[in-house]
């Protein structure tokens, strides 16, 4: 028995790199995007100041990566995967074109291939107004909502995903089936563990430790396959590279629900690698008037008014016996003079005790009386 959902021409060219690779001077690179990516923000008037200064251009911020590419020279273009991006921030920089006028500038470190690149990317609109606009905030944006939502895209192994038996759904995850008594092939012995079949990805784990399990995102598939292994017909799946290249076998009793099962994955590995789902959501409108609102409210919070202030009366609690004060300082500075050293122990009829001898001008009543004597109660508030 040989059912297969091989590797083809297509599912080479759905392999996802954008979020993985840096590019350079690729033909046509911010024309042809993917399935499932897309722009989410368009930052105008930018000169990549180290690769190709004097060049205005555009900066895309898509769901997988920032593309920049010239509009003086068509061929000249960036791609900057989120997954290679080790470092961000803005930096004010003078620009040489221009008399020397400072302009704002976004810096990037990436990461490919154990070799360090550093890009700079500078705003060349001249506008005063831009210098103290956050016109670079969607790329910080969108890089964190990328690192939020791995899940949609790579595979996770020994994950936080299953707790107290359910699955945690992602957001736009829909389950469309949850199939038990699945045995991992991955050892000698087995584990049996349980399949959940979303929209998004194929999920096992074990059902005697639920931290034993394996997150399986479509797009990481390359193929699937029911071949014959010496514990009968199993469900064969190979993750893509960019997935680990791993070699999963599960086994499923009986034969008709393993068909089921097999034939359910091709058919939702086909839906997704057409139209898939990054996870992420970006409004970029919605961001500027976020980032506005808490500007204004910061500039408000700068600017206050004595009057706006209500002084607190703070004579009640400092209304503590003046003499008990001194009695404690002289105690808890440690400091005895020489009269009081040579105090002799009396005993008190009041406390039917022997207490230390009280200092003259104090009584006993004083040392009680630590709480104002007249307090304010709910009732007078």
């Amino acid at each position: 028995m040989l059912k297969t959902l091989g590797k083809s021409d297509a599912m080479q060219q759905n392999l996802l790199w954008e979020d993985k690779q840096v590019k350079f001077d690729s033909p046509q690179l911010h024309t042809r995007l993917r399935n499932g990516e897309k722009i989410l923000d368009t930052i105008h008037h930018i000169e990549d100041s180290k690769g190709n200064p004097g060049d205005t251009g555009r900066l895309l911020v898509t769901n997988l990566r920032i593309i920049w590419h010239s509009l003086v020279h068509k061929k000249f273009n960036l791609s900057i995967g989120y997954a290679r991006i080790g470092n961000t921030n803005t930096r004010m920089v003078h620009m040489h074109t221009k008399g020397r006028i400072p302009s704002q500038a976004l810096y990037i470190l990436a990461i490919s291939n154990e070799t360090r690149f550093e890009f700079l990317f500078t705003d060349v609109s001249g506008e005063t107004a831009r210098r103290d606009q956050p016109i670079f905030a969607s790329v910080f944006d969108v890089h964190l909502l990328y690192q939020r939502t791995f899940l949609y895209r790579d595979l996770k192994l020994r994950g936080a995903i299953v707790q107290a038996g359910q699955l945690i759904i992602l957001p736009d995850e829909q389950v469309f089936s949850q199939v038990q008594g699945v045995w991992n092939l991955s050892s000698d012995q087995g584990n049996l563990g349980s399949f959940v079949v979303t929209n998004v990805r194929l999920v096992w784990y074990a059902d005697a430790n639920e931290s034993f399990n394996i997150s399986l995102p479509y797009l990481q598939i390359d193929s699937v396959r029911i071949r014959e292994s010496k514990y009968g017909p199993a469900l064969v799946i190979e993750t893509a590279e960019t997935g680990g290249s791993y070699v999963l076998g599960f086994r499923i009793d009986p034969v008709e629900r393993l068909t089921d099962l097999f034939k359910e994955l091709c058919s939702l590995h086909t839906i997704y690698t057409e139209q898939p789902n990054f996870g992420i959501n970006y409004d970029p409108q919605d961001a500027r008037q976020r980032l506005a609102a808490a500007a204004e409210e910061a500039a408000q919070a700068s600017h206050f008014k004595i009057e706006d202030y209500q002084e607190l009366d703070e004579r009640q609690e400092r209304e503590i016996n003046t003499k008990l004060n001194s009695y404690l300082a002289d105690g808890c500075l440690g400091v005895l003079s020489t009269e009081q050293a040579t105090h002799e122990p009396i005993y008190s009829k009041e406390l039917g005790f022997a207490m230390e001898r009280i200092p003259d001008g104090y009584k006993l009543q004083d040392l009680w009386n630590v709480l104002p004597t007249k307090m304010a109660t709910y009732d007078d508030l």
